[in-house]
């Protein structure tokens, strides 16, 4: 006798027990009837030349959670940060200013990369999963070279934090560990860039080539303009100034062209232009270009830094958010692939 409840068990080989034997299905001939699939009434897909693998989207969205777009945002700013602090702290002779503004940099690099490891690892769900990733070294990977750099960046960045200053030996270990912190940083600002890229998302498969200066120069522009915000030294500020004038400059560059690469094949860089995908893409690139036009305006005034600096901030933090979101709007086109395979 079968038991007709949806499940269509013939108790009489197999005993209905356990926790799902507690679920009910009401209206089961209904549900089944529903489930149905419709037969066809011709191949989807098959007419033409725009061909599609039977209407449905070849790749599959992102499982990321929007821990990572913050991940993005905060470690390309401890990148930068560490850099800048390592170039400074290289340059800066005995100047006690620029000494304070380097161990500033360096525990903004502090501050980002523990944040962000803190985000990535809440997305991986366990702890045990990021040191997972360091039982082997992959330079073919991305995600496994990111692993390294992170687990490199943020310790000697808290070295040169707390030893810097020391006297003696401990002075000195300080001071290397600020030379290798900026060289840790410059491959935590930019290798999120190539990990997006290399994947097989069409809209980053074209702009490939700029995707890692754009996330530098993006993480750039993040530290420059928390250091806008913060500091207040005459030499220290100059050089923020500067070093975010060019990043600025070329974060709204580089994204004028991972932009520009898409449109070669106008179906893949549907998402850059259209519903919210778009306004967040053409809202991050808006406040980049209104904090770099306000850090050409002419003045030292510590307000129009400030201004520059929230506006900097917000189209960082935008522009990460825009990737994150413009993948999955990419995935989840049918076409955008096979468009962009013909092409080639």
């Amino acid at each position: 006798m079968t038991h007709s409840d949806g499940r269509d068990i013939d108790t009489a080989m197999a005993t209905l027990s356990g926790e799902g034997a507690q679920q009910v299905v009401k209206n089961a001939r209904e549900s089944l009837r529903q489930a149905q699939p419709k037969p066809w009434e011709h191949i989807p897909g098959s007419g033409g030349e725009d061909v599609t693998y039977y209407g449905l989207p070849m790749l599959k969205e992102s499982v990321w959670s929007i821990d990572i777009p913050i991940y993005y945002f905060l470690g390309g700013a401890a990148g930068a940060a560490m850099t800048l602090g390592a170039a400074v702290q290289f340059a800066c002779g005995k100047s006690r200013e620029l000494r304070r503004f380097s161990e500033i940099c360096h525990w903004t690099g502090i501050i980002g990369s523990t944040l962000g490891a803190a985000f990535l690892i809440h997305d991986l769900g366990r702890p045990e999963r990021f040191l997972a990733m360091l039982r082997v070294f992959r330079p073919t990977s991305p995600m496994n070279v990111g692993a390294w750099i992170l687990a490199g960046a943020a310790p000697s960045a808290i070295a040169t934090g707390m030893l810097i200053h020391r006297d003696g030996w401990m002075g000195a270990v300080g001071e290397a560990a600020g030379y290798v912190s900026g060289v840790f940083g410059a491959g935590l600002a930019g290798y999120t860039g190539v990990l997006v890229s290399n994947s097989a998302i069409p809209a980053w498969i074209a702009g490939r080539r700029w995707m890692p200066v754009l996330f530098m120069a993006s993480g750039a522009t993040t530290a420059t303009s928390v250091l806008d915000l913060f500091y207040e030294g005459p030499a220290g500020s100059r050089i923020a100034m500067l070093f975010g004038t060019a990043a600025r400059s070329v974060e709204v560059a580089a994204a004028v062209q991972v932009e520009r690469a898409a449109a070669e094949v106008p179906i893949v860089a549907e998402p850059f232009s259209r519903g919210a995908t778009g306004a967040l893409w053409k809202a991050a690139g808006a406040l980049t270009a209104a904090s770099l036009a306000l850090t050409l305006v002419p003045g030292k005034s510590r307000r129009k830094r400030q201004i520059a600096g929230v506006l900097g901030i917000a189209g960082s933090l935008a522009l990460r958010f825009a990737v994150h979101y413009i993948s999955n709007a990419s995935a989840r086109e049918p076409r955008a692939s096979f468009h962009q395979q013909r092409k080639k």
